[in-house]
């Protein structure tokens, strides 16, 4: 059974930064390309990045050199660092594997709340 376990989330204030990260478990997590997503209130599924097995990285052009992605295939773990947070980063986030769109490749989400 594929298991995705999204931990960090919180409250922050904007500017402050979190770290995320994901325990996976049953599938090849060295093998599969990963991706964090997002989900706002009353809006749908926004794509922020994504990691190859190789350690190729990609991000979508609202977080780019604010998040980062990581990923410790040792400890089938997938992070990503968020950094400079703005109000508008408050979401649900989703790790995912590929293909992110499918529900079942998602995990059940850890919450980001940035607010002064």
């Amino acid at each position: 059974e594929v298991q995705l376990v999204e931990s960090g989330g919180g409250l922050v204030q904007p500017g402050g930064s979190l770290r995320l990260s994901c325990a996976a478990s049953g599938f090849t997590f060295s093998n599969t390309r990963m991706h964090w997503v997002r989900q706002a209130p009353g809006k749908g599924f926004e794509w922020l990045s994504a990691i190859a097995t190789g350690g190729s990285q990609w991000y979508a052009q609202a977080v780019r050199g604010r998040f980062t992605i990581s990923r410790d295939n040792a400890k089938d773990t997938l992070n990503l660092q968020l950094n400079s947070l703005k109000i508008e980063d408050t979401a649900m986030y989703y790790c995912a594997r590929n293909p992110w769109t499918k529900v079942e490749n998602r995990g059940r989400g850890t919450q980001v709340t940035v607010s002064s």
